[in-house]
């Protein structure tokens, strides 16, 4: 199952920093923001966490949720959520399972070694859950600030 542009919100039961269990289209009514990221505490992912968190109430503004996903378990999510204060919750994808229906699993290669690892990636979900845009191999610069503009034109 790979999610493309105008299918709905994966029907998943996810863990974030808030909820042990979130349903996804529970948000429908809002835009979310679901952007997936490699690793808790990392430069690009702290920088890139924190440009959402700086952006948050523009995004709340413009009736918007974010959530962030990476494989690390809650407790990494909640110590990276309160050293970086962030307003919005974190997913825990430690099986994949988000990971793999959005298709953000890819072979990297680091120090010449290769493994697979999430591809830096948003995607973002209009109020009846459908997805209206996605951007892959996101580059933190400047990412946040068209992610803005797209949920304020929705």
């Amino acid at each position: 199952m790979t999610i493309r542009i105008d299918d709905l919100i994966p029907d998943l039961t996810v863990a974030t920093t808030q909820d042990e269990a979130m349903q996804l289209r529970q948000l429908k009514g809002k835009n979310l923001v679901l952007y997936f990221y490699p690793k808790d505490n990392t430069p690009g992912c702290t920088t890139e966490g924190q440009n959402f968190r700086d952006a948050y109430k523009a995004f709340q503004a413009a009736n918007t949720e974010i959530l962030g996903v990476s494989r690390e378990s809650i407790r990494t999510h909640q110590n990276f959520i309160n050293k970086q204060e962030f307003p919005f919750d974190l997913i825990s994808d430690p099986d994949e399972i988000l990971c793999k229906a959005m298709d953000v699993m890819k072979e990297k290669n680091m120090y010449g070694k290769t493994h697979i690892g999430i591809e830096r990636s948003t995607f973002v979900f209009d109020t009846e859950g459908k997805l209206v845009h996605e951007v892959r191999k996101v580059k933190v610069k400047g990412h946040v600030d068209v992610i803005l503009e797209v949920v304020q034109g929705l």
